[in-house]
């Protein structure tokens, strides 16, 4: 915890590259549609994978960052707080903390830039489902994904906020 310090609050200014797109539910009679992340989106470079991750409440599911692979996040059931943290070298926002509250009272896609250090935690009382459209697909023999302790290593602390 020596480089709490050098960390931001957690902000509402965006992380340099970090993109959101709110989503839109559709619903008719039959159920609903939601469009999550199109070719045209002027933010979507390209392609890897599409997959998604069930979590459990109050789990957390931290931290990691991938040297090239850009990802893109939605929760599609449940409530998620996603967490992003800029440590690279030399960024403009370095030391800034962004907190998004995504799921099926917030439906918003998150674009995480490579290098920038993200998790998130479980906050509903059901699971969650996040969808993720990563710009790689996962190589089992050499994954591109750096891994931290979630708790004790970086200057975040995932207790619930009561206030």
């Amino acid at each position: 915890m020596a480089e709490a310090a050098h960390y931001e609050q957690p902000t509402t200014e965006p992380i340099d590259g970090v993109t959101t797109k709110k989503l839109r539910l559709i619903p008719d009679e039959r159920g609903w549609l939601m469009e999550i992340l199109r070719a045209d989106d002027p933010f979507f470079e390209r392609f890897g994978q599409v997959y998604v991750s069930a979590t459990y409440p109050g789990v957390v599911k931290a931290w990691h960052y991938h040297e090239r692979q850009v990802d893109h996040f939605a929760c599609v059931a449940g409530m998620i707080k996603l967490v992003l943290m800029d440590r690279r070298e030399g960024s403009p926002t370095r030391g800034r903390i962004n907190e998004f509250f995504l799921g099926t009272q917030n439906p918003m896609l998150v674009r995480i830039p490579n290098l920038v250090h993200h998790g998130w935690k479980c906050i509903g009382l059901e699971p969650s489902l996040v969808v993720n459209v990563p710009s790689e697909p996962y190589r089992y023999e050499d994954p591109d994904e750096l891994r931290v302790a979630p708790h004790g290593t970086l200057p975040y602390d995932w207790a619930r906020k009561d206030g």
